[in-house]
Parts: structure tokens; C-alpha cells; sequence
């Protein structure tokens, strides 16, 4: 275990590990974690900005932390900002682990073929309790809200399930793909060999945003956001696959020339049980590091996807879709508190995954592992 006591030396690796684990661990838990939920809107709460707790009640006293119920005023004709209305008669306490409206914990729904309509695989469990919230008639808007009045902290919460969840599910798909199709085409040569890197090669020429774009465009605008979901993780596993089957194409031409896979061939060994027994673990170095490198481009695009109207659509949140107000100057300028939050997250998922691949890459680099 070498390579692992070297990654865990690596502070940047490790900065970049616990930097996801934190917003993986977040997001599986959004249904607990965040105070309401993502499609529900307040009323008279449109484009709120961030609530501001207060410890001190109108009489200057220290008091337990509370907000006041807050709404949009009319606007100022002569600066153009939109005055909010306190009533500051209503303190509502911020409480841990309060009661909310009922939500399933765990449910999972996934949109299956032919129809690829969203059906339950599991129930989940019924839960009413959320990590923290507010008594009486405030609520507690840590980023503020959206112009649909819905709490912008609780729709980045949610939306991050997409937009981590789909590098995950796109690696799932493309590097078995990739690993098949490298390992037969290396081990078995010849015409197979040709004819399979001749289709590596045309898939390597596509254009994936292009593709990607042309794609989502004509799909029917009565896909729900779930169908089009898995189709943009299909549509990226699909071009995604390529250069990694010519890498390992590489590597198994040199691997199957060893000892080990010669015995195994002299033994009686079939060729598909020597490739997924024998030389495709050979690989497993490369693969984990090309895996974690891969993952931010899966989150990018599904996040230009989104953001150019392409991807998942409202009401669902993503983080790409969150980022499409970013199209909207105003909403820049006066509403700053939209745009930043899930522009920040995704630069920082990305870094965090290419931190960590970089410490894998460094970890198990054999010439490293061999001196250490």
C-alpha cells in the first residue's frame, strides 16, 4: 500500500478528496440537508437576496438566532433596486433538526427502456425532520431566491445530484465500452484490430460539443427531465469511449507478449477470460487515473448543455441550469447571489477531480512506487 501512504502525503490530492466527498455526502443528503424543497415557492419571495440572521432582537437584547419574515417591496423609480419589506413583529427562531414537510430519503427513480419513463426502484423512507430551519413565519434563504421565489441553497442542493452524479454514470458506461474494445482489438490484431481502431479514430474526429449540441437540439421537448438526463449520458458515454480503447489498445499489445499471459494461453486458457482475467487488470493503474480526469468533462457538459437551454430543463435544478441566468445581465449585476454559487461549485468540482487524478497519477506511477 505504498501508492496510498504516498497519496495521502499529497496535500493537494487530499484537499481535492475531501472537497468531494463533502459535496457528494451533501448532495445524497440534499432531502435532509436543505431547509425546503427545490420546486416550492414563497410567496412574495421572488429574488430575495440572502436572509440576514440576526442574535439581537429590536431592543438591542441577545437572543437566540432568528430571522424576520421578508417579501419584495415595490421598486425605487429612481435607483431601479427592489425594496424589501421586514416585519420586524415576527421573529422567527432558527432551530436544528426541526420539523418540515414530509420527504422520501433514499427514493431512487430511474427512467428505464423501451419508454425510458421515470419509474420507482426503491420506496425510500418517509422522514419530516431537516437538518435546520425556521419557527413561525420566516424563512432562512442562505443564498437568497430564484425568480420563482424557490430557495436557491435547497435547488443548488438538489441540482448537484445531475451534475456530480453524471461523470459517475458516464465512466460507468464508456470505460467498460472502452476497455472491450482496446483489450480485443490489441489482443486478438489483424483485421479486427484495423477495422475496430478505424472506428476509434472516426469517433475521435467528431466534435463532442458539436455533437452534443446538434443532438440535444433534436430531441422532443416532451422528454421530462429524467429522459433527457440519461440521453446526455449516453449521448457523452457514446463519444467518450474512444480514446480510451486506443490507449489500451497500446498497452495490451505489450502485456499479452508476457509470461504470465503466454501460461495461461498454454493451459488451455480462452482469449475473452484471458483478456478480463489475465491483461485488462494489468490496466487498472491507468484506468483509475483516466477515470477521475474524465469526470469533469462529463460535468461540463452537461453543464453548457443546460446552460444553453440543451440540458436539463426548470423546474428540475442542475447545476448547469442554475448557471443559464448568467445569460441575463441584470440578473448579474442585481441578483449576484444566483450566479456565483454554482459557477463556484462546478469550478471547484472540476479542480477537486483534477487535483485528485493528479495524486493518483503521481501515487501510482511505478518508478515512484518502485523508490519508495
Amino acid at each position: 500500500m505504498n501508492w496510498w501512504r504516498k497519496l495521502k502525503k499529497n496535500p493537494l490530492a487530499k484537499i481535492g478528496a475531501i472537497i468531494l466527498i463533502f459535496f457528494y455526502v451533501a448532495v445524497i443528503f440534499a432531502d435532509f440537508i436543505a431547509p425546503y424543497s427545490p420546486y416550492t415557492s414563497q410567496n412574495d419571495g421572488s429574488l430575495l437576496p440572502p436572509t440576514k440572521i440576526y442574535l439581537r432582537n429590536q431592543q438591542g437584547e441577545f437572543v437566540a438566532p432568528h430571522v424576520y419574515p421578508t417579501t419584495q417591496g415595490p421598486t425605487d423609480l429612481n435607483t431601479g433596486d427592489r425594496l424589501l419589506e421586514v416585519d420586524w413583529e415576527k421573529p422567527s427562531p432558527i432551530r436544528f433538526f426541526i420539523k418540515g414537510t414530509p420527504y422520501q430519503f433514499l427514493q431512487i427513480k430511474l427512467p428505464l427502456p423501451p419508454t425510458f419513463e421515470e419509474r420507482e426502484i426503491f420506496g425510500g423512507f418517509t422522514f419530516t425532520r431537516r437538518l435546520f430551519g425556521t419557527i413561525g413565519e420566516g424563512k432562512i434563504n442562505i443564498l437568497g431566491t430564484d425568480e420563482q421565489g424557490r430557495d436557491q441553497f435547497s435547488r443548488i442542493l438538489f441540482g448537484g445530484r445531475i451534475s456530480l452524479f453524471i461523470g459517475l454514470i458516464g465512466i460507468a458506461i464508456s470505460f467498460p465500452l472502452g476497455m472491450f474494445v482496446g483489450g480485443i482489438a490489441g489482443y486478438f490484431g489483424g483485421w479486427i484490430d484495423s477495422v475496430l481502431m478505424r472506428l476509434v479514430e472516426v469517433l475521435m474526429t467528431i466534435p463532442g460539443i458539436y455533437l452534443l449540441v446538434a443532438l440535444a437540439a433534436v430531441l422532443p421537448p416532451s422528454l421530462s427531465s429524467a429522459q433527457r438526463f440519461l440521453l446526455i449520458v449516453l449521448i457523452t458515454s457514446f463519444i467518450g469511449w474512444s480514446g480510451l480503447a486506443r490507449v489500451i489498445r497500446g498497452q495490451v499489445l505489450s502485456i499479452k507478449e508476457q509470461e504470465f499471459v503466454q501460461s495461461a494461453k498454454a493451459i488451455g486458457a480462452g482469449p475473452f477470460y484471458i483478456i478480463i482475467r489475465h491483461i485488462l487488470p494489468q490496466t487498472a493503474t491507468y484506468i483509475v487515473i483516466s477515470a477521475t480526469l474524465s469526470i469533469p468533462s462529463f460535468i461540463v457538459a452537461e453543464s453548457v448543455l443546460s446552460l444553453i437551454g440543451l440540458g436539463i430543463q426548470q423546474p428540475d435544478p442542475s447545476w448547469g441550469n442554475l448557471l443559464s441566468l448568467a445569460s441575463n445581465a441584470s440578473i448579474i449585476v442585481l441578483q449576484p447571489w444566483l450566479i456565483i454559487p454554482p459557477a463556484v461549485l462546478i469550478i471547484l468540482t472540476v479542480l477537486s477531480f483534477n487535483l485528485l487524478g493528479d495524486g493518483l497519477r503521481d501515487a501510482l506511477d511505478p518508478r515512484s512506487i518502485n523508490k519508495s
